[in-house]
């Protein structure tokens, strides 16, 4: 793959986030690359700033890594450049390569594929609970890393973008799915039943874009460990017995809390009211994730007993 020559505008932008970096004490710099920059260059004009590539091209990714740049590889399904910078920076977080606090400046493309033209400052929050780059490893030895970062970014995508301008809440099960199947009952036809696995798979876009879709109904969707969605619409009977969550969750987030302490599955919430996304695992948030277009950041969580009559 021929390398793409750092434009005026490329240079400037460069320029400038290395600027902004210092001044902001910004720990990285992270770059979404749908092509192969002239990675040397990029590094001479962010001197002595880490840099970050992520990218769903394997050339690029080649390319990037002989240079010596950190590489973060994407799902090529992974469509959208908010899609794209949530798993960049959550996979970063996994690899060690950055932590909870830090504060890092995006570039990408917005318009042209060839041509950075915008910059962002993120923020990694004040706390990621207890969730390490070894938690996650941890996670993995039940529910391989790859599927949970799939239905991780979904969540955000249906928690950022809500269904035909109006919010959606929901809630995943991933992993475990017989015991999360035994520990549920249909509220609705199951829209899955009746397809071969192969058009049930989160790694096609289409399977993606009709859970999307499907969310804007009641019910949870049980996800397997190895990312094919076995059913949607199931309503969780899971004991809530033994369980404190944040004040103010509601049902949807003790259900979640609920399945996860008694399978070995994690549960991940989308909030209708603030798009949040929430991880469980064991009965507990390990993980809370804020849209990107609402600044993306992790938090700590206040606990309560559950209600009496739950």
């Amino acid at each position: 793959m021929k390398t793409v020559e750092l434009s005026t505008q490329v240079v400037t932008l460069l320029v400038a986030a290395r600027r902004i970096a210092l001044e902001n004490d910004a720990q990285a710099i992270v770059l979404l690359a749908d092509v192969a920059y002239d990675f040397e260059a990029v590094q001479r004009h962010l001197e002595r700033m880490m840099v970050v590539v992520g990218s769903t091209n394997d050339e690029v990714q080649r390319i990037a890594k002989a240079d010596g740049l950190n590489v973060v590889d994407l799902q090529p399904e992974t469509e959208t450049r908010q899609a794209q910078l949530s798993q960049t920076l959550l996979e970063a977080i996994a690899d060690d390569l950055l932590k909870t606090g830090d504060r890092v400046i995006a570039l990408y493309a917005s318009f042209e594929r060839e041509t950075i033209d915008t910059l962002s400052i993120v923020d990694l929050g004040d706390h990621l609970e207890r969730l390490t780059a070894r938690d996650l490893q941890r996670l993995e030895t039940q529910v391989p890393l790859p599927t949970l970062r799939s239905v991780v970014d979904l969540a955000v995508e249906v928690g950022r973008e809500g269904r035909e301008g109006k919010a959606v809440g929901t809630l995943f099960v991933v992993g475990d799915h017989r015991k999360a199947m035994k520990l549920s009952h249909e509220g609705v036809h199951d829209p899955f039943r009746g397809y071969p696995q192969r058009e049930r798979e989160l790694r096609d876009p289409r399977v993606r874009e009709s859970i999307k879709e499907l969310a804007q109904l009641d019910g949870a969707f049980i996800i397997s460990a190895d990312g094919v969605a076995i059913s949607a619409g199931r309503i969780l009977d899971a004991p809530a017995q033994g369980l404190t969550l944040s004040k103010g969750l509601g049902s949807r987030h003790w259900a979640a809390a609920a399945i996860s302490k008694s399978t070995l599955a994690v549960a991940i919430t989308v909030s209708q009211s603030t798009g949040t996304v929430r991880i469980f695992v064991s009965g507990k948030v390990v993980l809370r994730i804020e849209p990107l277009d609402r600044a993306m950041k992790w938090h700590d969580v206040e606990t309560e007993p559950p209600p009496a009559n739950e």
